[in-house]
């Protein structure tokens, strides 16, 4: 995988994360998708989803660890983050066992 190929802004990593949350139990809600598609413009939405559905969950994990080390990111943004990264979760208002797998995860390399 070419790093330089997958350098992302802020808002594409993002957008990449919210999608990979919402895919975490296997069933992406129309909700989910308008939760994620509200954080921003149609052709990034577009771009990340194409991008995320052409990647395994191991791709997807490894991309985002390169791109969080790109980007410095006060606490107050990470702050906003963990709260978009619940709503997508609790959209369905259940919070599944691979859900929670893929938070502990996500803390791992995000926070």
């Amino acid at each position: 995988m070419e790093t330089s190929k997958n350098k992302w802004s802020k808002k594409e990593l993002q957008i990449y994360i919210l999608l990979l949350c919402a895919n975490a139990d296997s069933n992406v809600t129309d909700e989910e998708l308008d939760l994620i598609k509200s954080k921003t413009d149609k052709e990034t939405f577009k771009k990340m989803q194409k991008e995320f559905g052409n990647d395994s969950e191991d791709e997807s994990l490894e991309k985002i660890q390169q791109n969080v080390h790109l980007h410095y990111f006060s606490h107050m943004e990470l702050i906003a983050f963990r709260k978009e990264v619940h709503a997508v979760f609790f959209t369905d208002n259940k919070f599944d066992r691979m859900e929670r797998n893929l938070y502990r995860i996500l803390d791992n390399i995000i926070y």
